[in-house]
Parts: structure tokens; sequence; C-alpha cells
């Protein structure tokens, strides 16, 4: 791995999926993901204490999700003036496939997702600190139009700017975040469920569905291989 001046190299989505070793993986909106299917809480406690022991671990800061079916690790930095991957949670990736590996956990990565909450505002800088303060979240990297849980379990809410006042549209909606390989298959679910395409223009990176009375939703991609960046 490299290091510019000691400090970890960023890298995009599509950097990360294109590096060998990382098949469990997927990069959703909030960072790079795997999901280890345990089937018993015991097994998980295994899994999640042979992370613990791995070389440089506390590094990576990863969020370990523990329940009693399934092991979902996380890897983002969450820092002041960035939010997203390094170089240095590809090695780390690798060793956490390879103690799976090793205990015989098998990986699902279709089952990796996040969501996001979006608010449209007309003015953002008036909207933003109501929900900071409701929420008892904080700026993302500064960004002054994305809000992030400080404890990293909630949804994030992004606001995006209106230009004119929308009358006959929700204006908050739900971005779920999946994997670049199921986000066909989650669309047609959607659309078989009732649900009507708005907008695909954006495809294959974002696609725009609605519910039967209208009220919207996103299905965002993160750095599939095929979509350039």
């Amino acid at each position: 791995m490299t290091y510019a001046d000691g400090k970890p190299e960023r890298i995009r989505p599509q950097q990360f999926h294109e590096m060998p070793g990382l098949e469990d993986w997927r990069v959703v909106g909030e960072g790079a993901c795997a999901y280890y299917r345990t089937g018993a809480f015991t097994v998980g406690a295994r899994l999640v204490q042979a992370i613990s022991e791995l070389p440089g671990v506390g590094d990576g800061h990863p969020d370990v999700d523990l329940r009693h079916e399934a092991v979902t690790v996380r890897l983002i930095t969450i820092t002041d003036d960035y939010y997203g991957l390094t170089d240095r949670h590809v090695e780390l990736a690798r060793r956490i496939s390879a103690v799976a590996r090793a205990l015989g956990i098998p990986a699902d990565p279709s089952h990796v997702q996040s969501v996001q909450v979006t608010v449209d505002a007309l003015a953002g800088p008036d909207v933003v600190p109501f929900w900071r303060a409701l929420l008892g979240y904080r700026d993302r990297a500064n960004s002054g139009e994305d809000l992030i849980d400080p404890h990293r379990r909630g949804a994030p809410f992004y606001f995006q700017q209106m230009e004119a006042p929308r009358t006959q549209r929700n204006r908050v909606h739900v971005d779920v975040w999946v994997p670049y390989d199921q986000a066909e298959r989650r669309i047609a679910a959607a659309l078989a469920a009732g649900g009507r395409l708005v907008n695909g223009a954006d495809a294959p990176s974002n696609w725009v569905l609605a519910d039967p009375e209208g009220n919207e939703a996103c299905v965002g991609v993160a750095g599939p291989p095929h979509v350039s960046e």
C-alpha cells in the first residue's frame, strides 16, 4: 500500500471495486460493507473477536454490527474534511475476508445496503441547523448540506437545493444505496410491488421511483466497475 506524506491515500468506489481480493465487499453510500452469514450469535461473536485481533484494525476503525444471524462490517473514514474510503481499507478488507474464510463463514454481498433521508430545501443554511439540533447529528466533512450521526448508527440526512417551491411532489424522500450487482433486481421488485419509474436518466448510477401514491425514493449505486466516475 502507498501513503503520501505518511497519510492514507483517498480512493474512489470504482477504484475499490477494481482491486483484487475484495469479492466479499460492496461500496454503498456509507463506505465499503460486507455481510457475513453466521447463522448463530456465538459464531458471529467468534468472527468479531477474530476481527478485533487483526494487525492494524484500530487504524481502519471498522464498524461491526453483530446480530444473531449475521455480522455486517463497514469501512469508512470520517474526519472533519473527508468522508470516504482510503487505501488503508483495502488491506483491512482483505484481512477480514481471510479470517471469515478461515472460520468457514460465507459472505453474502446481496444483503448490503445503506439508507439516506433527503430533504429538498429552498434555503439550506436555514433548514440544516434545525435538523442538526433535532437529531443530535453533526456536519459531514464540513459539507454544510449533509448531516451524519456521530455515533455512526442512524441514517444520514442530505439537504438538496431547490430552485423553486414544489407543491405537487413530496419534499422528503429516501435514498437506498445497494450493491452495483443488486440494483436491477431491487428496482424490478419495487416496480412489481406497485411502484413506477419516475426518472432513469442517471442510470445505471441512480433511478427515481415512486410508490402508487407518488411518494418518491431513489435507488443509488456507488462505483460499479462499468460506470465512469
